[in-house]
């Protein structure tokens, strides 16, 4: 191999999942993110943006080597965002789901992987008799607060520590029927001082992983944090593993 071919940067496709806007601060923050991710890591990502509405094509979100569920909900397609998560889940794409991207994994999960066919997102169907996300006792938006992390967990090797404190814009969490989820296979590795989830991942899968607070939002965008560069290096490594579509 010539020092060239050595030096070729692999680059990756990855879904923006959201109903993109510039008055959601996350969404604002993806293109800094990108460039730092080119610039310090060399992790190119070629990023498209899939309004949740388009979302629900069965096709949506195939072929790409990452798919990252945003924050911005109620989404205008519950429905699409739903479809992409369990596309990624059940094809091992790498997924990151932050805020609503959490929210709603976890309802993916309840629902196609539980049985839990009923349950809902009292944000978007409020008059449902059965909640999975509710409010939160106490809102997180435009907090700060410690998570612990499990040892041994996906998400502690992406973090390279056992407690961290992070940033939140949210209002809603998870509130029952989580031992069924943890009897099906998602790990909660994550939770605030108080217990309650605030990570969750899918042991198995080659990245899976979601968080209540917003990763995206760490710092000024000029240093990426540990669970965006671990998508970015997902999405780099699955595009790697491609089978090229000609000689």
């Amino acid at each position: 191999m010539t020092n060239t071919a050595a030096r070729t940067v692999k680059t990756a496709r990855l879904a923006l999942v959201g109903d993109r806007s510039p008055n959601v601060a996350s969404h604002t923050r993806v293109p800094l993110l990108l460039e730092a991710l080119a610039e310090r890591d060399r992790l190119v990502l070629d990023a498209y943006w899939i309004p949740s509405r388009d979302a629900a094509a069965d096709d949506a979100v195939r072929g790409f080597d990452a798919v990252w569920v945003l924050p911005g909900s109620p989404y205008d397609s519950e429905a699409g965002v739903l479809s992409a998560i369990r596309t990624a889940r059940e094809e091992g794409i790498p997924f990151l789901g932050t805020c609503g991207g959490f929210q709603h994994a976890l309802l993916e999960y309840a629902r196609h992987v539980c049985g839990l066919t009923r349950v809902a997102h009292a944000e978007t169907d409020p008059d449902a008799e059965d909640f999975l996300i509710e409010p939160l006792a106490c809102s997180l938006v435009g907090h700060e607060a410690a998570v612990r992390i499990e040892p041994g967990s996906l998400a502690q090797s992406v973090m390279g520590a056992e407690r961290t404190v992070e940033r939140y814009f949210c209002a809603y969490g998870p509130s029952r029927h989580l031992d069924t989820l943890r009897a099906h296979g998602l790990r909660f590795s994550g939770h605030d001082e108080d217990g309650h989830v605030r990570i969750a991942e899918l042991p198995g899968h080659p990245f899976f992983l979601a968080s209540l607070f917003q990763p995206e939002l760490s710092g000024d965008g000029s240093r990426p944090h540990p669970v965006v560069r671990a998508l970015a290096r997902a999405a780099v490594e699955h595009a790697a593993r491609r089978v090229p579509t000609h000689a």
